[in-house]
């Protein structure tokens, strides 16, 4: 866990904020990410209920998708307790060098999951 989360969330927030239509608000007590008049695409968790993990949650395809990034890196990402029966996966942003590029695609996989048509329409 970072004893301090402020340059974790910092980061997750401008990637996060960066795609189209995304806005934040809390969501039982953390910072949520979703596309307005739409979905949550994304989570940070900083020690959430007291679980020691300061974690980017973002949506996977289904249980194959979340199955298989557990089992490519299981000191990265786990499932999430709550929405990781539904897919979501939980990537772990505490560690000495995390990859700033995957969270970014990570991030990225999962707003275009919950984006509305008119949205990935306009993406280049």
């Amino acid at each position: 866990m970072s004893p301090d989360p402020s340059i974790e969330l910092a980061r997750v927030r401008a990637i996060c904020l960066a795609l189209p239509d995304a806005d934040e608000r809390l969501s039982h007590g953390s910072p949520g990410f979703f596309i307005v008049k739409g979905k949550f695409f994304a989570y940070f968790w900083h020690n959430h209920h007291r679980d020691g993990e300061t974690i980017a949650v973002v949506k996977t395809s289904g249980l194959d998708e979340q199955a298989m990034l557990i089992e490519s890196d299981p000191d990265f990402y786990y499932a999430p307790p709550y929405l990781g029966p539904s897919g979501w996966i939980a990537m772990r942003l505490d560690g000495l060098e995390v990859d700033w590029e995957r969270v970014a695609h990570r991030i990225a996989n999962s707003w275009t999951l919950v984006a509305p048509r008119r949205l990935l329409e306009q993406q280049p």
